[in-house]
């Protein structure tokens, strides 16, 4: 009770003030999209965005709620979040074509019947020890509950500031955003600019047949010493290694041993970047391993 307390007391308001800032900046890119209001064969409203010429069909919040009362017993602050939050839908080559709620991005059958694949990011942040963050996501996370993955992995949203494609300043706001949200770290101790791009990756990754991920993925190192303190709605545990602490929990993992799951997506990381990064974030060289014009399509 003292952990819900501590961070609903210390993040509560800054969480409402951003949200309130960012809710009232929702909108396409402009020059870029059109939005146009269209009925369905059932007369509910949904969405036409047209990027470059072509249209992607979105579905709005409210039909998505009709259509989900079958999830009623879905945990309720995960419940919120899977229809407010509008996720950024994207081509395999990166380009915005729609948006969609969290809800239809994460349902596994809206994936394979409509490849529907959104934008993402991993924050993976040392501290100056250059230990790794790490998180157990929460026993009530829809996709992927109580595994162990880094330290922050979520989705900039549909809005203004987190749509800016310079530099991945959106997806940079959008992981400050989440740092706070999840792990109550400030954003003083994460500025913007201290996030370095390293790439991006797409993957595929059912959850538990209902659910599952389809995101093209963008990897984001931060060497801080910060305060962190957990949203346990988000978060059930924490805890720093160093580079043999995690070969030794890859290697629980891989095993069974102590029922230890660690995501799909820091497992990708893992296995094709994450140790060779790691010595350029000891020598202080983290800018010389970014590739950020490189997709990696990764199974």
């Amino acid at each position: 009770m003292s952990l819900l307390t501590g961070f609903h007391v210390q993040n509560l308001l800054a969480v409402a003030a951003s949200t309130a800032i960012n809710r009232l900046s929702i909108s396409p890119p402009p020059l870029k999209s059109l939005l146009v209001n269209r009925s369905t064969s059932a007369g509910r409203k949904s969405f036409s965005l047209r990027v470059s010429g072509s249209y992607s069909s979105v579905a709005s919040s409210s039909t998505a709620m009709g259509d989900a009362a079958a999830d009623s017993g879905m945990d309720a602050v995960q419940r919120r979040l899977m229809f407010e939050d509008e996720c950024i839908l994207v081509d395999e080559n990166d380009n915005v074509v729609g948006h969609d709620t969290k809800y239809n991005c994460h349902l596994m059958e809206k994936i394979e019947s409509e490849n529907l694949l959104h934008r993402a990011f991993s924050v993976f942040l040392f501290n100056t020890k250059y230990e790794l963050l790490l998180q157990q996501r929460s026993a009530t996370k829809v996709t992927f509950p109580l595994v162990w993955t880094n330290t922050c992995c979520s989705h900039p949203l549909y809005r203004e500031s987190e749509l800016i494609p310079e530099n991945a300043l959106g997806v940079r706001n959008a992981a400050q955003r989440k740092l706070l949200d999840e792990l109550g770290i400030p954003a003083e101790d994460v500025p913007v600019d201290q996030f370095t791009p390293l790439g991006r990756m797409l993957y595929k990754a059912p959850s538990d047949g209902k659910w599952g991920e389809h995101e093209l993925d963008y990897l984001l190192f931060i060497v801080r010493d910060v305060n962190v303190n957990p949203n346990p709605d988000e978060v059930a545990d924490i805890k720093y290694v160093n580079k043999e602490e995690l070969k030794e929990l890859l290697r629980k993992a891989d095993a069974g041993e102590g029922g230890i799951k660690l995501s799909p997506w820091f497992r990708l990381v893992v296995d094709n970047f994450l140790f060779k990064w790691w010595d350029h974030v000891e020598k202080g060289t983290i800018s010389e391993a970014a590739d950020m014009k490189t997709i990696h399509k990764l199974t």
